[in-house]
């Protein structure tokens, strides 16, 4: 059972950056594709970015236009989400799913494990 814990939100002014970390337990990331979700309130769930197992394939919300970059570090068991020139229409509660496999889906419900969530919220 793989265990995924969140950290990094917070409050933050808008242009301002944030690294969203994303630590495993119970399982080797490498055999894992990653996905961060986020979900403000009144709205549906969408997939912000997300990296096959090896981190070859990426994939990123168009809405996104190039802000945000999602990585990985097999050896610390951790995916990362960096934010920068963030905007108050980012805030929202983000999220890092993992599905055994190599390919990451689109879908929320394809993933396999969830974290509990790390707020994001961008001040104008």
């Amino acid at each position: 059972q793989v265990q995924l814990v969140e950290s990094g939100g917070g409050l933050v002014q808008a242009g301002g950056s944030l690294r969203l970390s994303c630590a495993a337990s119970g399982g080797t990331l490498s055999r894992y594709a990653m996905g961060w979700f986020r979900q403000a309130p009144g709205k549906e769930r969408e997939l912000v970015a997300s990296m096959d197992w090896s981190g070859s394939s990426t994939y990123y919300a168009a809405s996104l236009q190039g802000r945000f970059t999602i990585l990985r570090d097999n050896a610390k068991n951790t995916v990362y989400l960096q934010m920068n020139s963030l905007k108050p229409e980012d805030t929202a509660g983000y999220s890092c799913a993992a599905r055994l496999g190599r390919y990451a889906p689109r879908r929320g419900y394809e993933y396999d494990y969830w974290g509990q969530g790390t707020q994001v919220t961008v001040s104008s």
